[in-house]
């Protein structure tokens, strides 16, 4: 060693023996202080046997599909891996066999997408006119670039797996938790769900039942969701109405979540429950914008000579109907469409809340139901890449791509009403409780934050949603699995947040590769 490093050597040596590392790093102004985390407890939860139900945010469903990664990372298997620490058993999911999603029926796929394959999102979609058609939004496509289709591996036809700990149904209404022909494959395509058929115990089973057969010392359950959001999805047509609030168990919905919460708890099992957010709040329905059309001068031109005499018909019906108060003005400048060149131009929507002027006066009956949409109105995401094609513009759209505001309150109304039950109820029981709702609302406006992560609602890009903009990613799945846990430790005096026992959510994605089949 060359000598004046030895000196060097000599002289750290002997400055390290005069000064102990406390007093360096004292006279360094660094906080030596370590809190030391108490020990993980319990409280007075037994976390020996956890089951869940409920529907697709239970699961683990994500991009509009059902699939491995998705299901590891469903927020009941996150907590399970917490109270695994606190004397938790295993915790068995009916994974699906591939990370595709969907199943086969008898070898076959399904043609309509319902169920399978997972969403995709590429960067580069604008390079290739393929990403510009089909129901998907653009970037986002049910199938890997080569453009061919991904097939499921999963058989619905094949011997069913069994009831397991995750009971979540995707599509599970609140009454579909108590059906005893949920998991009958003779009502398929009727009455029985897919999904509940692979972990049916028999064909008469139900949700529930095959829940309590397990005997679970904790339960969580979060249900409610589809009793608003199918009739969101088919943008309030009718198709999948709202559950009525009154009614016996299995037909109205406080009744059905009064018998359920009185069954999960019959055995003395504590648990969580969590309620129904607005949809308002999530991309599937914030995404697409009232006003998305670009036009030139020449097509401008073009869409307002198409539309003249049906703007011309309304000028009609209103000087003979003027002064009668069945026909108005105001209802006509509504009504009116005008396209002009530039950015934001407004869709054209069938309104069925306009008044129906045939049924005023039988001359009229040819004038359609015809406005321009408004900031006020919602449109379902699968619109987005419809547009190109002339949907809202040629193509009028109908009522099952847009939520209207009178819409939008019947929803509204029906969730919060809803969740008087649920909050009602848990209290009740003494059961631990999330406010989802409150939750997402925050998402949607402003972003929530955890460690070093703040995910808000933005489609792809808020890290809260997946694709289809109506599930979480696996991140936003450990966000709500905090939630839950603190709200447990609320409830029951755990100390999950306290000991340092939430999860990181940064070791969760917010999107899985296309490469994960």
């Amino acid at each position: 060693m060359n000598t004046k490093y030895i000196w060097l050597l000599v002289i750290l040596i002997g400055f390290s023996a005069c000064n102990e590392i406390d007093d360096v790093l004292e006279n360094q102004n660094i906080d030596t202080t370590v809190e030391v985390l108490p020990n993980l407890n319990a409280g007075s939860a037994d976390f020996s046997n956890y089951v869940s139900l409920g529907n697709s945010l239970t699961a683990g469903f994500t991009d509009n599909a059902l699939f491995i990664a998705g299901q590891e990372n469903s927020f009941p298997n996150i907590l399970s891996s917490r109270f695994s620490m606190l004397g938790g058993g295993d915790f068995y999911q009916p994974l699906m066999n591939d990370n595709i999603g969907g199943f086969l029926f008898g070898g076959s796929p399904t043609a309509n997408g319902s169920f399978g394959p997972r969403l995709y999102f590429y960067s580069d979609q604008d390079e290739d006119d393929d990403f510009d058609s089909g129901p998907y939004p653009l970037g986002v496509v049910p199938h890997l670039n080569d453009f061919t289709p991904k097939t499921p591996t999963t058989e619905l036809f094949a011997p069913s797996i069994g009831s397991q700990n995750n009971m979540g149904v995707p599509g599970a209404k609140a009454a579909h938790l108590l059906y005893d022909g949920y998991g009958n494959m003779a009502n398929l395509g009727v009455s029985a769900n897919p999904y509940f058929i692979r972990m049916a115990s028999s064909s008469t089973a139900t949700v529930l039942g095959d829940a309590m057969a397990q005997s679970p010392s904790f339960f969580s359950l979060w249900i409610g969701n589809n009793d608003v959001l199918g009739y969101a999805l088919s943008g309030g047509d009718g198709t999948n109405p709202i559950t009525p609030s009154a009614g016996a168990p299995g037909v109205g919905f406080d009744q059905t979540y009064g018998a359920l919460i009185t069954t999960l708890t019959s055995g003395g099992a504590k648990g969580i429950v969590a309620n129904i957010p607005y949809v308002t709040t999530i991309p599937h329905f914030t995404t697409v914008p009232y006003n998305p059309i670009p036009l030139d001068a020449a097509t401008a031109g073009a869409l307002n000579q198409g539309y003249a005499a049906y703007n011309g018909g309304l000028q009609q019906a209103l000087a003979a109907l003027n002064g009668t108060g069945l026909f108005t003005a105001e209802e006509v400048a509504k009504r009116t469409i005008i396209f002009s060149e530039g950015e934001g131009n407004a869709l054209v929507i069938i309104d069925e809340n306009l008044t129906d002027l045939g049924a005023i006066n039988p001359a009229f009956s040819g004038i359609p139901q015809f406005r321009q949409a408004t900031e006020d109105d919602l449109f379902v995401l699968p619109l987005a890449s419809l547009i190109p094609q002339g949907y809202g513009t040629q193509i009028q759209l109908a009522d099952k791509w847009v939520l209207t505001p009178e819409e939008q309150d019947e929803i509204k109304i029906a969730t919060d009403a809803f969740n008087a039950t649920i909050e009602a109820t848990a209290a009740s029981a003494g059961l631990a409780f999330v406010d989802a709702n409150s939750f997402m609302q925050q998402l949607h406006t402003g972003g929530y934050s955890d460690g070093n992560f703040t995910l808000t609602s933005s489609l792809v890009t808020g890290g809260a949603f997946s694709l289809d903009g109506v599930h979480p990613t696996a991140r936003g799945y450990a966000l709500l699995a905090n939630l839950f846990m603190k709200a447990i430790d609320a409830t029951y005096g755990s100390n999950f947040e306290a000991s340092g026992n939430l999860v990181d959510i940064g070791n969760y994605p917010t999107n899985y590769s296309p490469l994960l089949q």
